[in-house]
């Protein structure tokens, strides 16, 4: 079993992208949440519960380290950059 190697830049690249989706993810769901329209929503409130779990995803990544394959998750495995 390959273990994640927290010096790589693979292993970085990959968790941030985690963490970004989960930012995006996080702050499209709790803006959703606000039945008012746009210019309205507590935007200050939607941006800490995404930064907050970005940074949770950015963690969750780091004590995953080394429990499965070469990425950041247990199951994931960062790509070369290269399509086959």
């Amino acid at each position: 079993m390959a273990t994640a190697n927290l010096t790589t830049s693979r292993f970085w690249v990959a968790a941030v992208e985690r963490a970004v989706r989960t930012f995006a993810q996080t702050l499209i769901a709790a803006l959703g949440l606000d039945t008012t329209d746009i210019l309205h929503v507590p935007w200050e409130h939607g941006l800490a519960l995404a930064g907050t779990a970005a940074l949770l995803s950015l963690l969750t990544s780091i004590a995953a380290a080394g429990t499965g394959s070469d990425g950041p998750g247990i199951t994931e495995t960062p790509t070369t950059g290269r399509n086959p």
